[in-house]
């Protein structure tokens, strides 16, 4: 009968604990990489999507500013624009020249938008704000200039490009630009470096009255 060696047994067992214990942990280490990965890349998807919301509402909050605000919007002087607004700044919009002028400007966060929320959820919309600016739309050079159009001596309630706004007393629209930045911070802490930012435009025409 062949004799077993006990102390050959017990080596054996503790060089594949040892290697199990290695395995083990380079999985679990690979398991919990993985796992940070894809909740980083959910949250930057979650930070740029409400971005683009923080976005779309400092467009929307502009047309209603123009379309109850006409008359102060027709009688403004551009002013410089870049040295007053902390994030919003031209050179994310490669259709304007650098530092161009504006006619009105604004700023805001989610939270205060957004109204009958939980606390949780007002929390979270502190962190997105959004910046505007409203020019003359560019021309070809990037500088924003006044552009008129012949339209329909028509009635209508909406601002968006193509429609007439309120009653039309004349037949010369004035072509506007709406410049807005998103961005996943509060307005005095966001920065180009390290927040994301979103930048959107929408072009509107203003019937005069």
């Amino acid at each position: 009968m062949k004799n077993i060696d006990k102390k050959k047994e017990k080596g054996f067992a503790l060089a594949m604990s040892l290697l199990m214990i290695v395995v083990m942990s380079i999985m679990t280490v690979t398991l919990m990489t993985v796992s940070s990965n894809e909740h980083n890349r959910n949250e930057t998807k979650d930070s740029r999507q409400q971005s683009f919301y923080a976005a779309e509402t400092g467009i929307n909050i502009a047309k209603n500013w123009m379309a109850t605000e006409t008359s102060t919007l027709e009688s403004s002087s551009p002013v410089a624009r870049d040295g007053s607004l902390k994030f919003c700044k031209t050179t994310l919009f490669p259709s304007l020249e650098d530092n161009s002028n504006s006619l009105h400007k604004g700023s805001n966060t989610l939270s205060n938008i957004i109204t009958g929320t939980s606390l949780k959820e007002k929390e979270r919309l502190k962190k997105y704000s959004f910046e505007y600016f409203i020019a003359y739309s560019p021309n070809a050079s990037g500088v924003p200039t006044i552009k008129t159009k012949t339209v329909a001596s028509t009635e209508g309630s909406s601002i968006a490009e193509g429609t007439a706004y309120k009653s039309a007393a004349t037949s010369s629209a004035t072509y506007y630009t709406i410049y807005s930045c998103g961005c996943n911070n509060s307005v005095s802490d966001c920065n180009a470096q390290n927040n994301i930012i979103i930048p959107l435009e929408a072009v509107v025409t203003l019937v005069k009255k």
